[in-house]
């Protein structure tokens, strides 16, 4: 079984991550991508079979106002660690003609149904209070770009965020990045490099999709369904549902 984690851009003309887990937690697979065609050349060979494909991005979307009924409900665990999530409704442009994470599950062939049991799925989930439960943060690592961020405090909270990933090589079930080769290695030298802010856009994108494969799909942060038919996977309860 593959472990599956898409850090979904809205457009096209944006980086995706993708990040493949094997069943014993062995990084098989991390690149950057920008096209639905490029997602489905490269991840067909690790969805051919039982899969779990946790996709950062909306993939259900009714509600034509406000927040989701899932999003309210992990608010209000998670907004006071900076960890809530965005607003989804049909009045904002790009989920007026449904989502692209749903149309790409649908080019996977995936089942999106939360409650399916089949062999190949897509959830959806958000990996920001993941890592706040998982690493017992008392705030999520600011390594998104925004406004009033250098590059030294961007590259300091991601290169954070990739050595506790890195850490849990000896837990239960470990992590293994691949250690100093590999693709892993390779993304934390253009991290310990990068010169502008642009360098570290897709390292971001990488790790993130790591992380949503990590924590939510291969079980080491206890998980919560968070809303019904618009349903997410997130830690369970508050941050203190950690597997430490």
């Amino acid at each position: 079984m593959h472990f599956v984690g898409i850090d979904l851009a809205w457009g096209e003309k944006s980086p995706t991550g993708l990040a493949v887990l094997d069943d014993d937690g062995v990084l098989v697979h991390v690149s950057a991508v920008r096209t639905d065609d490029e997602i489905a050349d490269v991840l067909g060979p690790y969805v051919a079979g039982a899969c779990l494909v946790a996709v950062d991005a909306p993939l259900i979307v009714t509600n034509a106002t406000g927040n989701r009924p899932a999003e309210a409900q992990l608010n209000a665990d998670f907004a006071r660690f900076d960890a809530g999530a965005h607003p989804s409704n049909t009045g904002k442009p790009e989920f007026r003609d449904g989502t692209r994470g749903g149309r790409v599950c649908a080019r996977l062939g995936l089942d999106t149904n939360p409650r399916s049991r089949r062999a190949r799925r897509g959830i959806e989930v958000y990996p920001h209070p993941a890592t706040v439960a998982l690493f017992r943060l008392g705030r999520t690592l600011k390594y998104k770009n925004k406004p009033g961020r250098t590059l030294e405090d961007l590259r300091s909270e991601l290169l954070a965020l990739m050595a506790h990933l890195e850490g849990l090589s000896a837990a239960e079930p470990a992590l293994h990045l691949g250690g100093d080769q590999g693709e892993w290695a390779a993304l934390r030298a253009a991290a310990t490099t990068a010169r502008r802010k642009s360098g570290l856009r897709e390292v971001v994108d990488q790790v993130d999709d790591v992380v949503a494969a990590l924590a939510s799909a291969h079980g080491w942060v206890p998980l919560g369904r968070f809303g019904r038919r618009d349903s997410f996977i997130g830690p369970s309860g508050s941050r203190r549902a950690t597997c430490h």
